[in-house]
């Protein structure tokens, strides 16, 4: 497997787009951010769909309350198994490839998703989702670096692009909201997949740098199966961290790690070099995609339900609460990049875990209170916060690696992104449930965790400095 010292980095950046394989002025680079962006968008709108419509698609299906993390977690599950796999065909077969085959598949997973009938079934078409997902989101960044191939060029596309994911979350729950149920909205949400990939077959421009060699199917199959144990014992320990299943489901974590670290270091074309985690920026991408999924996700994805079981709101209602948040989120997104070339991104992602922070400990005891309005302090603060991360995060994941493995750097950093995110949803719904002193306590409970792990995150990207 290569080395990537300092100094081969650093060459790598100067000589990328001469060894890339796609034009070096892609004829439709405005084309190619809509459409990047526009897809991009629809698979988060189809990820934040189940936080509005949870409690209907949970009776719907029969879900009981200690299944329902996997109503939420299938989606991020498929990203997180699969997001590495996909940059790392992204850029050996085609970024164009593999963004309209993802966009494709996202379309027809997400319309068969609003036809199943049960659990299994659903959480078995949510995962199809992520890894549907998943190609979109690898292959975007990657296309994105070869369409603005100068600083301020890439600045100003990731920023934008980073802004659609705020987008995307903000839309999914009014779009789910305003339909006659999930089904329909689930069939909604494919028909547009489907339009945006027909409308990339002829602007996109096809760019690559193989590697040569095979995919990496045995590190994306001992990768996705640490995954899913981890999701399995985070699930069961609402009902008791020390019982014999969790025990052995995090054992067989460490197990399938260990496994997947040794294919890696062993395979000519591994998913991720495993030498980038000696580098402090890269380190800190995947730190910031990490933390980002465990606090922001993990809490604002249960709290809508919460909201509609404890206020007894009703689903649209609390999807235009929470647009003040995800509204926010998106419109500070796109102004962010100004900031990042002003205070660097690193900066920027440590302010946004920080106001996340001070947004959540703003939340405490609203649950209680029995009133929606004490929750606006906090919405509007993590709002913000959101934003800043969503606009840097892309910056740094394409700064961290060498700009020929832009899709593979993506895919790194939202792979973290979204084992965080499967992680602090089931963190999330098992400290709420799981309380004995009621649902109220369990929220600020978890908003106290979730502030924690936040600062956690500040940290973590603040020292994390780059040698010189």
């Amino acid at each position: 497997m290569p080395r990537f010292s300092e100094r081969t980095v650093t060459r790598s950046r100067s000589t990328a787009v001469r060894r890339d394989t796609s034009p070096s002025a892609p004829s439709h680079p405005r084309a190619t951010l809509a459409l990047t962006s526009a897809a991009t968008a629809v698979a988060l709108m189809t990820y934040t769909a189940p936080v509005i419509t949870l409690r209907d698609t949970a009776t719907d299906l029969h879900t009981p309350l200690s299944a329902q993390a996997w109503l939420l977690n299938g989606t991020p599950l498929g990203l997180a198994a699969l997001l590495l796999v996909a940059g790392s065909l992204a850029d050996d077969y085609g970024r164009r490839r593999v963004f309209l085959g993802g966009t494709l598949a996202l379309g027809l997973t997400t319309a068969l998703g609003g036809l199943t009938n049960s659990t299994l079934l659903f959480t078995l078409a949510r995962i199809a989702q992520g890894a549907a997902s998943a190609a979109i989101l690898a292959s975007s960044l990657g296309l994105l670096v070869t369409a603005f191939p100068s600083p301020r060029g890439r600045l100003h596309a990731t920023g934008v692009w980073g802004a659609f994911v705020s987008g995307g979350i903000a839309a999914g729950p009014l779009v789910a909201g305003a339909m006659p149920s999930w089904r329909v909205a689930y069939g909604a949400l494919g028909a547009a997949a489907l339009l945006v990939a027909a409308l990339g077959m002829r602007p996109l421009t096809e760019s690559k740098a193989p590697r040569g060699g095979r995919p990496d199917i045995l590190g994306a199959l001992t990768f996705g199966s640490a995954l899913v144990a981890l999701v399995a014992a985070l699930t069961l320990g609402r009902d008791g961290w020390l019982r014999t299943p969790v025990v052995l489901l995090l054992a067989a974590t460490v197990a399938a790690m260990a496994l997947f670290t040794l294919v890696e270091r062993r395979t000519r074309t591994p998913m991720i070099d495993l030498s980038l985690l000696r580098h402090p920026r890269f380190l800190a991408s995947a730190a910031g995609g990490l933390f980002t999924g465990l606090t922001v996700i993990g809490l604002f994805s249960y709290l809508p339900a919460l909201l509609q079981q404890t206020l007894h709101m009703s689903a649209m209602n609390t999807a235009w609460l929470f647009l003040l948040w995800s509204g926010l989120s998106f419109v500070v997104a796109l102004q962010a990049k100004r900031l990042a070339g002003r205070v660097g991104s690193r900066r920027q992602l440590a302010m946004g875990f920080l106001l996340h922070a001070v947004g959540a400990v703003a939340m405490l005891g609203a649950i209680g209170s029995g009133s929606w309005v004490r929750m606006l302090p906090g919405l509007i603060l993590g709002g913000v916060g959101s934003g800043l991360l969503n606009a840097a995060l892309p910056l740094v994941a394409v700064e961290s690696v060498p700009l020929d493995r832009a899709a593979m750097g993506s895919g790194a950093q939202q792979t973290f992104r979204y084992i965080g995110s499967c992680a602090g949803v089931a963190l999330t719904i098992a400290l709420v449930t799981s309380s004995g002193a009621g649902l109220a306590h369990g929220a600020d409970v978890a908003m106290v965790v979730s502030a924690v792990l936040a600062v956690l995150g500040a940290v973590s990207v603040g020292v994390l400095r780059e040698r010189a």
